[in-house]
């Protein structure tokens, strides 16, 4: 399934009106190659024009919702936890890793599963 949220408003898309956009399309193949583990987490393709990003968000049951956000030019990878609402801090996110655009989507999904599992994400 994908989200697309835009001004606060969640909506669900499914075929046609999925965005094709070189990001998504990216996503959509990094998702495909993920683990079952990670498929048990409830994996979304999320397109937030909110906060200007793609990524694959991991329901995580441990500490919530995690995404990994796809690069835009030269970025790198990065996996985020994010706050339903604001921490003591006033933050809304965590940045958890970053990893360079120099792996095949093969390893950006097991880089990114292996972090997950192994920091007690998923279980």
């Amino acid at each position: 399934m994908e989200l697309t949220i835009s001004d606060g408003i969640v909506r669900g898309v499914r075929g046609a009106d999925a965005p094709m956009t070189e990001l998504a399309i990216h996503a959509r193949t990094i998702a495909n190659l993920l683990p079952l583990l990670c498929a048990r987490a409830g994996v979304k393709i999320v397109h937030n024009s909110d906060r200007n990003y793609t990524g694959i968000r991991f329901e995580t049951k441990a500490a919530g919702p995690v995404v990994l956000e796809m690069p835009r030019g030269d970025d790198p990878y990065r996996l985020v936890q994010e706050f339903i609402d604001p921490d003591k801090a006033g933050r809304m996110e965590v940045e958890l890793r970053r990893f360079p655009q120099i792996y095949k989507p093969h390893g950006v999904a097991y880089i990114a599963a292996d972090f997950l599992r192994s920091n007690g994400f998923l279980k």
